[in-house]
């Protein structure tokens, strides 16, 4: 087998302009490409970040995200940052509210969460 990294994420959000607000204006991922798909009357829209590329279905009217208790599957995207509390600072301006900062406790490292405009947890850690 010859696996070298993961090439893409998928994520179905609900609302094409919060989503794509979200994640490009505000995260500052790149769009790659960006199509509306006649035939599954969706949106595709590809991102990229330092490598890292996400593909954002924008579907209307899927099931919300389970969360409590968490369901099998993708349970969250993390991000890895400098700073921590830098990135706090910077999200919250934007009107991003996040979780308390913690350490992780098996690398010590600081880390918290955030959501997307769907609800899908983000985690940022350094």
């Amino acid at each position: 087998m010859n696996l070298k990294q993961v090439h893409h994420i998928a994520i179905i959000g609900s609302n094409y302009e919060a989503s794509r607000h979200f994640y490009v204006d505000l995260l500052g991922f790149e769009v790659i490409r960006e199509n509306f798909r006649e035939e599954r009357r969706d949106y595709k829209i590809d991102l990229q970040l330092d490598g890292c590329e996400i593909e954002l279905f924008i579907i209307k009217d899927r099931p919300k995200r389970p969360s409590y208790p968490e369901a099998l599957g993708l349970r969250h995207l993390a991000f890895r940052v400098e700073s921590v509390d830098d990135t706090v600072r910077e999200l919250n301006a934007l009107g991003i509210e996040t979780e308390p900062v913690r350490l992780d406790e098996f690398t010590e490292k600081k880390m918290t969460f955030f959501f997307d405009p769907d609800g899908q947890p983000l985690e940022i850690h350094e």
